[in-house]
């Protein structure tokens, strides 16, 4: 894992939120969060909403500008807030794309199919010719389970899983390396979901591709991830390998999601005891101090008031950022 292709350091972002000069007040939506995405990985990032997902995945993409952080793409700098590089992103749109979380936002009405997927082709001057476009629009969409038919209706016409595979095909045209997931499957049916999953796994598998898979549902991020990422108010509390994070998780809020995860069994869910948070979820505007679960935690400490956990690697490739990870049984 010398070379990965994705290198995050220190991300941070911060969005204005009322007041002026010394009393001027930020969300902190993201704060210092660090991981790596090898070639061809699935890397899952879960949390409750308002952790700092969805902002961590465009902010890497400078769909947002970061506040902080350093970002590497194949070994190149694509920003460092602190050295002030910012490297221009057309070149980098062709290899990195996003797939959104609402396919009935994220589409323009008055496009039809074809004219969605073939404007990013036309942005970056893909194709040769008018048939030579009209080819990959109709390759694309038949690489997500559509068919020529379809390039002429428009997205009103569609179910939220077509429009949703509408979405992944406009995001291939590109033929990018590197995918973020932003929650594609949330807003569809439980049926349609594991379609979708399948054909991103299909995918990765066809085309060798990356992803940065972002979701609420742990059960799914499971499924399709090699390692998963737990956020927690715009931080990073833990990240390990897939079976290791469900089976041997360490931060106590790893483990209160985990215990939410449905049991289809209704006698494993008797005897299953669910870890239940009291609390309500902070403000990112005026996080605690310290370890910011430390005011849903019951096995907080005064140290965690004052001192911020160090984000550690206490076995092979699982990282955690908790004071008091050993006791947390």
């Amino acid at each position: 894992m010398s070379n990965p292709l994705i290198r995050v350091e220190h991300l941070k972002q911060y969005f204005p939120a009322g007041g002026y000069g010394k009393k001027k007040r930020y969300i902190q939506a993201v704060d210092d969060v660090s991981f790596t995405v090898e070639r061809g990985e699935t890397l899952g990032l879960v949390g409750e909403s308002g952790c700092g997902k969805t902002t961590t995945g465009r902010s890497i993409l400078r769909l947002y500008e970061p506040t902080g952080g350093r970002f590497e793409y194949d070994g190149q700098v694509v920003f460092d807030v602190e050295k002030k590089i910012f490297a221009p992103m057309l070149p980098y749109r062709k290899k990195m794309q996003i797939v959104f979380q609402d396919p009935y936002a994220s589409l323009d009405p008055r496009m039809t199919v074809g004219e969605i997927v073939g404007e990013a082709i036309d942005t970056h001057k893909l194709a040769t010719s008018k048939e030579d476009r009209f080819n990959k629009i109709i390759e694309m969409l038949q690489r997500v389970g559509l068919n020529s038919e379809h390039a002429n209706r428009y997205p009103h016409e569609f179910s939220g899983g077509q429009r949703q595979r509408v979405g992944i095909a406009r995001a291939l045209a590109v033929h990018p390396e590197f995918i973020v997931c932003d929650e594609p499957i949330s807003a569809l049916d439980v049926s349609i979901q594991a379609q979708i999953i399948n054909m991103f796994e299909d995918l990765q598998q066809k085309l060798g591709l990356t992803y940065l898979f972002i979701a609420h549902d742990l059960s799914a991020v499971k499924h399709i991830s090699r390692r998963i990422g737990v956020m927690y108010l715009g931080r990073m509390v833990e990240l390990a390998p897939s079976f290791e994070l469900i089976n041997k998780p360490l931060h106590p809020y790893t483990k209160s999601l985990i215990s939410a995860i449905p049991i289809a069994d209704p006698k494993v869910a008797r005897n299953t005891t669910r870890i239940g948070l009291e609390v309500d979820f902070p403000s990112p505007m005026n996080p605690p101090s310290g370890g910011r679960f430390r005011t849903r935690c019951a096995y907080a400490t005064e140290k965690y008031d004052k001192e911020k956990p160090l984000w550690q690697e206490v076995a092979s490739g699982h990282f955690v950022a908790c004071h008091n990870y050993e006791n947390c049984q």
